[in-house]
């Protein structure tokens, strides 16, 4: 994510909107909009929608640059994302082009670390367990999955995960729309 700050800048100023355009669009701060184009804040995929929503670009445009042609993700040039706000750290697993569905990832969830943050949205989500365990819930129930475990619900259902283990915990997730 090291060039998106550049790339919402260089986008707002090519569509001529000021930081206070931008703003207003978006309904975040100034302040905050003028420290995520210098880089010194990071924001979360929330804001990031927001911002390519007023700028009138898909929030993949943001991501765009890291193409891979021959479909294949090699383990070793995997990108790893990290959010502000976020417990874990997402690894993109699938390949890019156009049309896609699907948002393979492998994710890191960090030790003992609770999501504050409860989710709806369209889609649905799947994800497998490789290792540590992982407490999802779902509409307000609970669900306690180890490695091996899996779990597959529709994403407009209000919903969170956090690792209650004091190390990280890993799981493969498949989850539509395609989101980076």
């Amino acid at each position: 994510m090291d060039d998106i700050n550049e790339k919402i800048r260089d986008l707002r100023i090519q569509k001529e909107l000021t930081l206070k355009d931008l703003s207003e669009k978006t309904g975040l701060s100034i302040s905050f909009l003028s420290q995520v184009e210098r880089g010194t804040s990071s924001l979360a995929i929330t804001s990031l929608k927001k911002i390519a929503d007023a700028l009138d670009v898909p929030i993949t445009y943001f991501f765009e640059g890291e193409v891979n042609q021959s479909f294949v993700v090699k383990a070793g040039e995997r990108k790893s994302i990290k959010i502000e706000g976020s417990i874990a750290k997402y690894s993109r697993l699938g390949g890019e082009f156009s049309g896609r569905l699907l948002e393979p990832m492998l994710v890191e969830l960090e030790p003992n670390n609770k999501s504050i943050n409860v989710f709806s949205h369209p889609g649905e989500e799947f994800y497998y367990v490789l290792e540590g365990e992982i407490v999802f819930v779902v509409d307000d129930r609970e669900y306690v999955l180890k490695a091996g475990d899996t779990i597959h619900y529709p994403s407009n259902l209000p919903h969170y995960w956090y690792n209650p283990l004091d190390r990280s915990a890993f799981v493969l997730c498949v989850l539509t729309p395609a989101i980076f």
